[in-house]
């Protein structure tokens, strides 16, 4: 993610698209960043609530500060111990004042989840490009989970 958007110019990044709904390609960005930051926050305190984003506006418009963003999320992710408990505050419901449970999870468990919500996105990211960037040569794997890689390569 982060070569990508070393590559992406920031008026692409930024650029309102109609095939998202006038969402950009940075709002996509943003939106992974979102859940990294969740997570990162919810390891050190014990509770990750992916509901409480903080939605960084210039996440969405400067691709080198997303970069960045990312590239510190996951040096503080890569010493963090696997096992250890977490407890995930779910959201299964769009009214205000429903309850919401609390679930026993893993940060493993939770790194593969933001990683499997960073690649559904990094598909739509994909497509976005291929609108606005067409000779932007980006990797024909981006937004594929790797168990459909490997049944492409079986």
């Amino acid at each position: 993610m982060t070569d990508l958007l070393g590559r992406i110019a920031p008026e692409t990044y930024a650029q309102s698209l109609p095939l998202f709904n006038g969402s950009s390609i940075g709002q996509h960005f943003r939106h992974i960043v979102d859940f990294y930051g969740c997570l990162n926050r919810g390891v050190s305190e014990g509770r990750i609530d992916y509901a409480l984003r903080q939605r960084d506006a210039r996440v969405e418009t400067e691709p080198s500060y997303a970069a960045q963003v990312l590239h510190d999320f996951f040096v503080k992710l890569n010493a963090v111990e696997e096992a250890a408990s977490v407890e995930v505050v779910a959201d299964f419901s769009s009214e205000l004042n429903e309850t919401r449970p609390v679930v026993l999870s893993t940060v493993g468990r939770e790194m593969m989840y933001a990683y499997d919500h960073a690649v559904h996105h990094l598909a739509m990211i994909k497509m976005g490009l291929k609108v606005t960037s067409p000779l932007l040569e980006v990797d024909k794997n981006l937004g594929v989970a790797p168990s459909t890689v490997k049944h492409w390569n079986a």
